[in-house]
């Protein structure tokens, strides 16, 4: 996305419209979720947000959606259920299964030494010891003292890519980085960390990662409008842009059009995950167990990755940590919250304008999904207190 081709838009256009587009189905609904969505809803209008959406999701099934303002504001294209965002770092839930259904079929085991499949990593600074220490089990739950950004030199030149679109282009960073903690000791979140779990599936596997999750993970749960990189024609009319909203020289504040579609490039294990929240909330269904008494969906769900392997996920591995400023353990790729002695799970994204979460209570198999198409990087304490603020409300409607 580069920016000397965004187009500026004044706040002062309407780019949103009143936020009614809601609908409740039975009776399982939280109370609290109408104040829930009146909360998104004005915490977008205080931070510019052009549009966002929604769910409240319980054993499987959507009981309520809420949309709000535009996905496409100078096209006047409302945001709506089938409106497909981009999921950023929620990504890294579909790369950690993959390596678990990869473990559990013998083919890897979580404690493989990731320079067995990677041994250009022992071209990275580790002044703790060796490189060779560093195991899957770490990369899974961001221990293994990776740097956070895959692309650390960004400067704002028009000539920077987005992200890096080749391997070797990663490689030819690896003798300039170094290990940032003793392996395995403590949280530190990394982005290159997955895309090293990504590798080791094509090494695996034989297939590019979009097409092994495409047929190993998306295909068997049924997500149709789930894909990677550019948007397939027969979808684009439902894709969202995404916007940016920043201050002029003058301190006036202005909404950056982006683009609809941009190039994650080599970052695609670790945030390409495009698709509406229908899709999202299908997974959440198989992530919950919410098959309904189908057999056929039961099984459908075993196949992708059997029940005892996800709550192993779910287990906390680093006790204290989390990718945002909501504290909480670390899994393998989740983050886990308690709300006195209930269970969270969840992730967050962030990523060219989008921003996302999920969070889950394993026990009810009911959960939340949000998602917005705009970034305020004019006012980024501002906007980071209150998008805090929605986060926590979400997790209160599930363990209220």
């Amino acid at each position: 996305m580069p920016r000397p081709i965004v187009i500026a838009l004044l706040l002062s256009i309407p780019l949103t419209t009143r936020a009614e587009c809601q609908r409740g189905r039975g009776s399982g609904l939280p109370p609290g979720w109408p104040a829930f969505s009146q909360a998104l809803d004005d915490f977008a209008r205080q931070d510019s947000v052009v549009g966002a959406g929604t769910v409240y999701v319980s054993d499987g099934r959507v009981l309520a959606h809420h949309e709000y303002g535009w996905a496409d504001g100078a096209r006047r294209e409302r945001t709506e259920e089938r409106t497909i965002y981009h999921w950023a770092s929620i990504t890294k839930t579909l790369t950690a299964i993959a390596i678990m259904q990869l473990r559990d079929r013998g083919k890897l085991s979580l404690n493989d030494k990731v320079v067995d499949y990677i041994p250009e990593l022992r071209q990275v600074h580790d002044t703790f010891g060796s490189v060779d220490a560093i195991t899957i089990r770490m990369l899974l739950s961001h221990s293994a003292g990776f740097q956070n950004p895959t692309w650390p030199y960004k400067q704002g030149r028009a000539w920077e890519p987005f992200e890096p679109t080749r391997w070797e282009q990663l490689v030819s960073m690896m003798p300039y980085q170094e290990i940032l903690f003793r392996p395995g000791s403590r949280f530190g979140y990394s982005n290159p960390a997955f895309i090293y779990l990504g590798r080791i599936i094509e090494q695996l596997t034989g297939d590019p990662y979009e097409g092994y999750i495409q047929k190993n993970i998306w295909t068997p749960l049924g997500l149709t409008w789930s894909y990677f990189g550019a948007t397939p024609y027969h979808l684009a009319r439902w894709r969202s842009n995404n916007y940016t909203v920043q201050r002029d020289s003058s301190g006036r504040l202005l909404v950056h059009v982006n683009g609809r579609d941009f190039d994650p490039g080599i970052t695609i294990p670790n945030s390409g995950w495009n698709a509406p929240l229908t899709d999202l909330a299908s997974y959440l269904g198989f992530l919950t167990g919410a098959a309904h008494g189908d057999t056929a969906l039961a099984n459908r769900f075993d196949t992708v990755l059997k029940r005892s392997s996800l709550e192993e996920m779910w287990r906390a591995v680093v006790p204290t940590g989390s990718q945002d400023d909501i504290p909480g353990a670390v899994g393998l790729s989740f983050f886990l919250h308690h709300e006195g002695d209930v269970l969270l799970v969840g992730h967050t994204g962030d990523q060219a304008g989008f921003r996302s979460f999920f969070y889950f209570r394993p026990d009810t198999k009911a959960a939340v999904i949000t998602v917005l198409n705009t970034t305020d990087e004019a006012s980024p304490d501002t906007a980071e207190a209150g998008w805090s603020r929605i986060k926590r409300a979400a997790m209160s409607l599930l363990a209220p």
